[in-house]
């Protein structure tokens, strides 16, 4: 055999090896994602049928307009967008500008910043937890309001005052994600910009932001993602309100209740147990990652190029 047909018989070993090893690696991540769908998609009769494994025999809708309904979805879903659009807006834009101070202006101290800044990843939220709710429950603003102080608990004011310091879940990794991106672009647009005239914050807004777009989405995805799937700061700041979370923690059992007062097999047959609730939770629960999934189908491109760069820089 020749040394080219040897070669060529190296890549198609390796390219089969690199395809085995891709499809193992996909399976083992969607996996999970597929069996909830598969599961979801279950009737009573397919939950006790031994022969249904993957493929129900006889597919229904109804777990999901049963956890549309008492999850009161619509609802729910509006408030944890909005919720989740304001901080992501909000952490994007003064995280981008904390990061690109700390990239590009040497002062005293701001090494000791960035540490400070990667230091909170590793404070737990929950050590924090109860001064940040008597910090917004009895608010003064630094003793303005002494004596009269603020109750914004059960409003959006404390994500909007957290996101706009830089203090809110995880706000640390968004600059440090701003910092390496900028670090790693050209210092020369900087310099055209300063020459031109421009300011500061003119060559932040008007040159580094729009070379900055991978960094951007990525810095917005994770915000977003990670308050969409808060469940701490929301019922600390906001119990009572209906998010998705919550709103999925009890949707379960209420529709467990309504089948059994409406449907006298359900009791006698005994079928409301934990595999029931497996089906209806499998629902819940793709209901509310589905906008994720969507989110990160249309974005994805950028998240990729931002999380290659920002490793590779810096």
């Amino acid at each position: 055999m020749s040394l080219a047909a040897k070669e060529k018989w190296r890549k198609r070993i390796v390219a089969l090896l690199r395809t085995v090893l891709l499809i193992g690696i996909a399976y083992v991540i969607l996996q999970p994602l597929i069996y909830r769908f598969s599961t979801a998609l279950m009737s009573m009769e397919d939950l006790y049928d031994q022969s249904v494994r993957w493929i129900p025999r006889k597919p229904t809708l109804r777990n999901f307009r049963l956890m549309w309904e008492h999850m009161e979805y619509v609802s729910a879903f509006g408030r944890s967008f909005f919720l989740a659009a304001l901080t992501s807006v909000l952490q994007l834009f003064t995280c981008s500008m904390v990061g690109y101070g700390l990239a590009r202006f040497k002062f005293p101290g701001s090494q000791i910043i960035f540490g400070l800044a990667i230091f909170t990843l590793m404070i737990p939220p929950q050590l924090i937890m109860t001064p940040s709710y008597l910090n917004f429950r009895f608010f003064d603003f630094l003793g303005l309001f002494r004596g009269q102080p603020l109750n914004l608990t059960g409003t959006y004011w404390p994500f909007i005052l957290m996101s706009l310091t830089c203090t809110g879940f995880r706000c640390g990794l968004y600059i440090f994600i701003m910092r390496q991106f900028i670090r790693g672009m050209p210092k020369e647009l900087e310099e055209a910009a300063y020459i031109d005239g421009a300011g500061p914050f003119t060559t932040f807004w008007r040159v580094m932001i729009p070379g900055a777009v991978p960094g951007l989405v990525t810095t917005f995805l994770f915000s977003f993602v990670w308050q969409w799937n808060d469940y701490l700061y929301v019922t600390t700041f906001m119990a009572g309100r209906n998010f998705l979370p919550q709103a999925l923690e009890g949707a379960a059992s209420r529709v467990a209740k309504a089948i059994d007062e409406a449907d006298a097999l359900a009791s006698s047959s005994g079928f409301l147990d934990d595999h029931f609730y497996s089906l209806i939770n499998n629902a819940g629960m793709l209901m509310v990652i589905l906008p994720l999934l969507i989110l990160y189908i249309i974005l994805q491109r950028y998240f990729v190029e931002s999380v290659e760069r920002t490793g590779i820089v810096g």
